[in-house]
Order: structure tokens, then C-alpha cells, then sequence
């Protein structure tokens, strides 16, 4: 077969891998982009548009059957699982095709349909047999889900976000084994949706929570709507022609055998790097198999080889899988011209009820490297006004910053609107703002970021820089 010369191969065409084509292409018209699997994002695909949708569902069944309290009674309200599956479905389907439609942009010139594998660090193999040579090359290959040796010989009633948005209907229970962002997003989601649901982890865990007090405070709330043990003692799990048999020490001390029509691995992804031969390119590889790179050029060693997105097995998140197949790809294209890329404040988001988000350092980061040198701000939303009125008012927030300075530093959050309040957050750390001037911002009234306003007020008074606090602050409106 006649070998295929390019200034630039990127293989993987997902978030990151659309997202360096575009960048190397400013530089160099030589690129190609190569895809072993199907088109079409993690995200769009199998990840955060197909979860949220079954979300969506969630909310409205759940919002129909506790409307009691503000004197709206719903009555027999039915979820109609196959209805709720096809919507998901058929919206998940649009949003890969609008992914499909920028594959198709490209130049049929670009894009090359296989599997490569390394030979040396110039040069991919795809199966077929034909050999690419790449003065630079893009690694974008995603991740796949990781099965722990408990789930592995599970077949037919085995789930991972891969195939359940493909379930025809709702199934009548479900045991979820990974109380991480997926099991936690997808187990809430099936309880509200009638699914029997139960939550298994290992070691205490919950959606990446770090503060000690937030995450007991998330167990015993999502333990009032369905069964949650994130440190669970499992002793075997076998699958059967109608299920799988789980057999567990219940929290109450109990052991005792359930059968669940599915289980739901949610243990985690890996890098999907396994079959790259990256043991060919003269890599330093970690403990994962993952090349040793510069997260701010991703640059693998001083290699013209580099790594984007949730290959590299750094943040695994659309928007830094965007940032770093950017990076990449511009200096991929520009190479040997490597410049430092922008990296942005960390921010995630939890799409549970209540919302979970996280902002720049996380609780052991700020101990690592400002011990005994930062402040906490906190508030419950218990008593929130906005958050009580909308019978949303469960969750806290805590706020970190600087002594001395001011500095904010980071937040976390398990409470309402965390999406939206992990957003500001954001963008106050990104512009290195300090607490005063983030308290001089305006907050109107009454809504839940007041909720925000007084876990500043009480950062900044423990940073010995604000105003004595005053309880129930009248000129911020009542509830504020």
C-alpha cells in the first residue's frame, strides 16, 4: 500500500482531536485526522448530553410528585420508561449528528477511517497495513470505562455509560458500583425515575467531594431519597438469566443477596492508549502507560509528539478536553515553535439534586500549598431566602482565600444553582480577584448567589480584612 506522508496526524476525532485538527490546520494544510471507532464525542455520544437528558427527565418526575408543599397536587403521576428512553435517544442521536457535520467539514482528503499503532515516533501503522509518516503527531484517543475484577465476568446484565442510553425502556432496579460523578448523576437520575437503585463504593468517596463536612452532608441527603454506601463491603456478584445477584453487608450490619435487573459500572475511565504501541515511540510512560507531558504545551518529553484530552488522563472534561486539543494542535502545527497554552482555573460540575461544583484548589491542594495561610468562608442554604421559597434549600458552601492578600482561591459546593455559582466563582479566581472586590460586585434580590455573598462576607471576616458580621442583614433583604 502507498504510504501516506503529513505534516501532522492526529488520532482520535473527539473533542480534542476536532479541536487540534482545527488548530494545526492554521499552520499547515499536511494534516490528517484518524478514526478507529465511531464519530462522534464522549460527550455528544455517550457521556454529558445523553446523561443529562435522562436528568431532565428526572427533575420533571420529581418535581410533579412533591408539588404538594406549595399547594399544587399532582396526582398519579406515571413515568413512562420506553417514552422517557426514546426522547433520550432521539436528542442524544441530534446532538452526535451536529458532531457528524463537522467531521464532514473537513476535507475527505484529512480523514482516514482505522486503527493505528506506533512504529517508531514518525511513524503509525494503521491494521490494514499502511504505513503514515508524521513529522508530528497528535495523541486524542478518549478513554473507555474501567471494570473492576469484581464486575468482569458480568455479560448481558452488565451497564456502563457506553450502553445504557441504549436500554429500549426503564429496567425495575438497578445496583450502580462507583458513587463517582457518572453513578451518582445516573443512580439519582434512575430512583426518580422509579428504578429501585442502590449505590455501592469503596473507600468513602461521593461524586469528588474533598471537604470531609460536605460529603456527610451529601451522604445523608442522598441517603433520604435511595440507599447510598460509599465504603461498602461486597462480597461476590453473579449474573443469572434474570439478573445480577449482589451479595453485601447492608449499612444496618445485615448481609444479604439482592437481585437487580442490571448493574451499573460506573468505576471510573481509563486513557485508552492500551493498543498504540506507545512503547515504539522511546516515551517515558507512566504507571497507566501514558507518556510523561508538559501540561501547559502538552508536549510529550521534548518529542514532537503530544497529548490531548482524556487521553492524557489530566482533567477529564469537555471544555479541557477543548482547551488541550487546542493547545496540542497549535503546537503540533508550529512545532518546533512550542509556546505555553492557556490553561484555565479548574471548575466542575455535578448534575446531581442538589448540584455539586468545585473551583480552583481543591481542599488537599490548599492544604499542600497554603497551609496554615488560608481562610474559610461557609453557608448553609438551609435558611437561604431564595433557596427556601423554591423548596431548594438544602446544601452548603464553603469559600477559600489567602490571608493577607485576599486572594480568593477556590469553593466547593453541594447546593442549588451550583452550576451557575461555580461559574462566577470561576471567573472571579481566573481574574485573580480578591474577596473584597468580588463583595463589591453587585448581588441582586432576592436570589440564591446571596447565598454566595454571605459565605464572602464571612471569608472576608475571617480574613481579619471585613466588617464585624451582622446576623440576619437586613440591608440585603430578607432570607438574603
Amino acid at each position: 500500500m502507498t504510504p501516506i506522508h503529513v505534516d501532522v496526524a492526529i488520532i482520535g476525532s473527539g473533542t480534542a482531536g476536532m479541536g487540534a485538527y482545527r488548530a494545526a490546520r492554521a499552520h499547515t494544510d499536511s494534516v490528517l485526522l484518524i478514526e478507529g471507532g465511531l464519530y462522534g464525542t464522549t460527550c455528544a455520544r455517550v457521556g454529558c448530553m445523553p446523561s443529562k437528558l435522562l436528568i431532565a427527565a428526572a427533575e420533571a418526575a420529581h418535581q410533579a410528585r412533591h408539588a404538594d408543599p406549595f399547594g399544587v397536587h399532582v396526582e398519579n403521576v406515571i413515568v413512562d420508561g420506553a417514552a422517557v428512553m426514546a426522547r433520550v435517544r432521539r436528542e442524544r442521536d441530534r446532538f452526535v449528528g451536529f458532531v457528524l457535520e463537522s467531521i464532514d467539514s473537513f476535507p475527505q482528503g484529512d480523514r482516514l477511517r482505522s486503527k493505528v499503532s506506533f512504529q517508531d515516533a514518525h511513524t503509525l501503522m494503521t491494521e490494514q497495513g499502511q504505513s503514515i509518516h508524521a513529522q508530528r503527531i497528535v495523541i486524542a484517543t478518549g478513554s473507555i470505562p474501567v471494570l473492576p475484577k469484581q464486575l468482569k465476568g458480568l455479560k448481558a446484565h452488565l451497564l456502563t455509560n457506553e450502553n445504557i442510553f441504549d436500554l429500549p425502556a426503564l429496567p425495575n432496579s438497578l445496583a450502580v458500583f462507583g458513587p463517582g460523578v457518572l453513578g451518582m448523576e445516573l443512580g439519582q437520575a434512575m430512583s426518580r425515575l422509579g428504578v429501585k437503585v442502590k449505590i455501592f463504593g469503596v473507600g468513602g468517596g461521593i461524586a469528588g467531594i474533598h471537604d470531609p463536612e460536605i460529603r456527610d452532608y451529601a451522604n445523608q441527603a442522598f441517603n433520604d431519597e435511595f440507599y447510598l454506601d460509599a465504603s461498602a463491603q461486597v462480597k461476590s456478584v453473579s449474573e443469572s438469566a434474570t439478573g445480577v445477584e449482589v451479595h453485601y453487608q447492608h449499612r444496618d450490619g445485615a448481609w444479604q443477596t439482592e437481585l437487580f435487573d442490571y448493574v451499573l459500572a460506573a468505576t471510573g475511565r481509563a486513557p485508552d492508549v492500551a493498543g498504540l504501541g506507545l512503547q515504539n515511540t522511546g516515551l517515558q510512560l507512566n504507571e497507566r502507560g501514558v507518556p510523561l507531558f508538559d501540561r501547559v504545551t502538552l508536549q510529550c518529553g521534548d518529542s514532537p509528539i503530544f497529548i490531548a484530552g482524556d487521553a492524557s488522563n489530566e482533567i477529564p472534561l469537555l471544555h479541557e478536553a477543548a482547551d488541550q486539543g487546542r493547545i496540542a494542535g497549535d503546537n503540533a502545527g508550529r512545532y518546533p515553535d512550542v509556546r505555553t497554552g492557556l490553561r484555565r482555573i479548574p471548575l466542575a460540575v455535578v448534575f446531581t439534586d442538589p448540584q455539586l461544583a468545585s473551583v480552583g484548589f481543591n481542599l488537599d491542594q490548599l492544604n499542600e500549598h497554603f497551609r496554615d495561610r488560608f481562610a474559610v468562608g461557609l453557608v448553609s442554604f438551609e435558611d437561604q431566602g431564595r433557596s427556601r421559597v423554591m423548596l431548594r434549600n438544602k446544601g452548603m458552601l464553603k469559600v477559600y482565600a489567602e490571608q493577607g492578600s485576599g486572594l480568593f482561591l477556590a469553593a466547593e459546593m453541594f447546593g442549588p444553582a451550583a452550576e451557575h455559582i461555580g461559574h462566577l466563582l470561576a471567573w472571579a479566581a481566573q481574574r485573580r480577584m480578591t474577596v473584597s472586590e468580588m463583595l463589591e460586585m453587585p448581588f441582586y434580590h432576592p436570589v440564591i448567589e446571596e447565598g454566595l455573598r454571605t459565605a464572602l462576607r464571612d471569608l472576608n471576616h475571617n480574613l481579619h480584612i471585613g466588617a464585624d458580621l451582622v446576623d440576619r442583614c437586613m440591608d440585603c433583604g430578607p432570607g438574603a
